[in-house]
């Protein structure tokens, strides 16, 4: 019984990272018409639609609007939706596949920021780790920041997908923080909720009118990243988050077959070669804690780790 819940944990896994993976190609695609501000309505409004009908069916409705700690959301909200608006931005100027493995270092950043500001003890293997998944970084963003591509955009687009993670990072820190008063339903409905009044007041600065093409488009962005909230948050119910995380990396392997196909993107040897040491690192302290506990509620409630779908 408990292995079949490991493996329906795991698949649900697959098919979070599977949705996000789309979705972020979507955005992509978007992102050469549509203002950023535009997207981060639509990712955030749309996916309260399959969210609220989940939490409807579970009679969570309530759960989910009482809270103990308004404020907390409020910076975990502008927190998230920098660190999105920095992903989508990152997607605009830089390869899938690229803005997927530069996401992948928050949660290394992560480790040293609950260190310095939440006091947590991090044992020496982990900032080991955190080491060696800079190493990484550094190796992704050479041929970025190098000149190497000779391109303006891409130099901004990594500067964007970096500083992104970090705010990624910043946001699970306070999704932990959250976990202590709040339920995991509670802390994805007010992010949603947060982020699509903050994506709406970018109207201001100039939105577009999009065709029925992008209006589609917009739309299946929010409802992709809803139902992705939902399977990620489904698969910590089924198994730890030991079991299941790792596989969260496998959106390495869809984005670099979503490049591909829709994009006809190769990714250079150095950006692979720093990807891998990024997920080398990540799945070392995975491992490294399998025996070490089960699954956290702010695994669920803060989103994809890294990546454009927070």
């Amino acid at each position: 019984m408990a292995r079949m819940n490991a493996l329906k944990g795991i698949a649900l896994q697959i098919g979070a990272t599977f949705v996000f993976t789309i979705m972020a190609a979507m955005v992509r695609i978007v992102s050469e018409r549509i203002p950023t501000g535009e997207v981060v309505f639509a990712r955030s409004f749309f996916a309260l639609f399959p969210l609220l009908a989940l939490l409807t069916l579970r009679n969570e409705i309530s759960a989910a609007v009482r809270t103990a700690n308004p404020l907390g959301h409020v910076l975990r909200g502008i927190i998230g939706v920098i660190a999105m608006s920095l992903s989508f931005s990152a997607l605009a100027f830089l390869p899938l596949a690229d803005a997927t493995a530069i996401g992948f270092t928050a949660p290394l950043i992560t480790v040293a920021l609950a260190a310095a500001m939440l006091g947590e003890r991090v044992q020496l293997y982990r900032w080991a780790a955190v080491a060696v998944g800079l190493g990484g970084v550094v190796v992704m963003l050479w041929p970025h920041m190098s000149g190497g591509f000779h391109t303006r955009e891409s130099a901004i687009g990594a500067t964007c997908a970096l500083v992104g993670a970090f705010c990624t990072a910043g946001a699970m820190v306070q999704v932990r923080r959250l976990t202590a008063t709040e339920t995991t339903a509670a802390i994805v409905f007010y992010f949603q909720s947060l982020a699509a009044v903050a994506g709406l007041a970018t109207a201001a600065w100039g939105w577009v009118l999009p065709g029925w093409g992008d209006a589609a488009l917009l739309l299946t962005i929010g409802l992709l990243g809803g139902v992705g909230q939902i399977l990620l948050t489904e698969s910590y119910r089924f198994a730890p988050a030991s079991v299941v995380a790792p596989f969260n990396y496998s959106a390495m392997l869809w984005s670099l077959l979503l490049g591909f196909l829709l994009f006809g993107e190769v990714p250079p040897l150095m950006v692979l070669t720093g990807g891998l040491i990024v997920i080398g690192a990540g799945l070392f302290v995975i491992l490294r804690e399998r025996h070490g506990g089960g699954a956290r509620e702010e695994d669920a409630a803060a989103g994809p780790p890294g990546g454009p779908a927070n």
